[in-house]
């Protein structure tokens, strides 16, 4: 059950990653493609709060807390299904902690760039 929780939990942290990633190049995709939902409030709000969330958990130096309760699922043996292999792999890189600050900074600017040239739209009036 332990590993089922932990399998479960690296899922959802995978799919907060495509979010995160993927929710940029969508948004200008979306803006040259005239894609209405790219500019949906509710979607960029959410957007940008997750890589700003990111960003200060780097630059505070804290451990994003799903690693830390997926590492504490899987005690010391670190056992993974077939599927977490690949998805761990993916989502983890073996190099120093200031290249991922750097790049959640980075990425954070970019995304809060996007705002002034890809604005939201104005929040409906019922």
């Amino acid at each position: 059950m332990r590993l089922l929780l932990a399998d479960l939990i690296l899922v959802v942290h995978f799919a907060f990653v495509v979010f995160v990633v993927a929710g940029l190049p969508l948004v200008w995709i979306g803006a040259a493609c005239g894609w209405r939902w790219v500019r949906n409030r509710t979607f960029r709000i959410a957007h940008l709060a997750a890589i700003l969330f990111v960003s200060a958990e780097a630059a505070a130096g804290v451990w994003c807390p799903l690693t830390l309760w997926e590492d504490a699922l899987r005690g010391t043996a670190g056992e993974r299904s077939f599927v977490a292999r690949w998805i761990h792999a993916l989502l983890f890189y073996d190099l120093p902690p200031w290249t991922f600050t750097a790049a959640y900074l980075l990425y954070a600017a970019l995304v809060a760039l996007t705002w002034w040239r890809v604005p939201p739209l104005p929040r409906s009036r019922p």
